[in-house]
């Protein structure tokens, strides 16, 4: 029988059968054989062992549509990105590097800040703007007090997404809003480090509701851009596209070059000034890792 793996703990697979429940699995040896894994998400075969246990192996895995590393979860419709206003302070640098991730992965995200009731309009307006030519929407919530939920509902609504930011910005809050109970257990930040205690320890599908789910990971506070070179780099900020072949060196890489347009784009306003900077971090660190590697 066909189902779908919900939860992955301990080298147990709870897999999803529409009409019968879920089902309690191990995986079979040929998987490690193959050097492959199952993931959260993974449309699979079970084998049954017990229908009153509940319990059976997993025997083949189904062609994933994709494949996230961080998180690692499989055959995912799209990501949203959920940040907070403060408590704690947005890290753009990360979520920059999540966008890039995402695009590697030809995940197509949208970005989420919550706590919109604690911030100043002015902020808002502010990142609205730095993000508003990045390739995906952004917008601004209220777990708390319920703003901005019900567009939320709307963009979740008949497909897997990933739901991916760091520590204690309400990601299961939000799960639980949009189920209707208190389905994940909710954390107190940390008034010490000014962040989350990590209460999602593993990846979970969520059903929401007929084919929709939510997926809740474990928050990161880290990201790696590994499979993208420093030249290719320009090609994951949107906003840099009408720009790319007008500078006037072929193949400028918009950091010191004279007449670039990108720069000039930045100085003039058309292009924020955080995203640009985050593109010479992330190029530096991208060519870094070359000359290290070509030592």
């Amino acid at each position: 029988m066909k189902g779908k793996i919900i939860k992955g703990i301990a080298g147990f697979y709870y897999v999803a059968v529409a009409g019968s429940g879920i089902y309690e699995c191990r995986a079979r040896g040929i998987f490690r054989k193959q050097k492959r894994k199952p993931l959260v998400g993974d449309d699979v075969v079970v084998e049954l062992i017990s229908e009153n246990e509940k319990t059976g192996n997993v025997v083949e895995i189904l062609p994933r549509m994709n494949e996230m590393l961080r998180p690692a979860v499989a055959n995912v419709g799209q990501a949203l990105i959920l940040f907070a206003m403060q408590h704690p302070d947005p890290n753009f640098m990360l979520l920059d590097r999540f966008l890039i991730s995402a695009q590697l992965q030809h995940v197509p995200c949208r970005i989420c800040f919550n706590k919109a009731d604690t911030a100043e309009q002015g902020t808002m307006d502010r990142i609205a703007a730095a993000y508003a030519h990045c390739g995906c929407s952004v917008d601004f919530i209220s777990v708390r007090t319920g703003e901005g939920l019900e567009r939320v509902r709307e963009y979740v609504r008949g497909t897997t997404t990933v739901l991916a930011g760091p520590s204690g910005v309400g990601k299961s809050s939000l799960t639980n809003a949009l189920l209707g109970s208190e389905h994940m257990e909710t954390g107190e930040i940390s008034k010490k480090l000014a962040r989350g205690k990590n209460t999602t320890r593993h990846a979970e599908l969520i059903r929401i509701s007929e084919n929709t789910y939510i997926c809740d990971t474990p928050g990161f506070s880290s990201l790696e851009t590994s499979g993208l070179t420093k030249e290719e780099l320009q090609d994951y900020y949107a906003e840099f596209s009408p720009y790319i072949g007008t500078c006037r060196f072929q193949g400028c890489a918009h950091m010191s070059e004279p007449d670039c347009a990108v720069r000039r784009a930045v100085e003039d306003g058309s292009i924020s000034r955080d995203r640009y900077d985050s593109y010479r971090t992330i190029y530096e660190e991208l060519a870094d890792a070359e000359r290290r590697r070509y030592k």
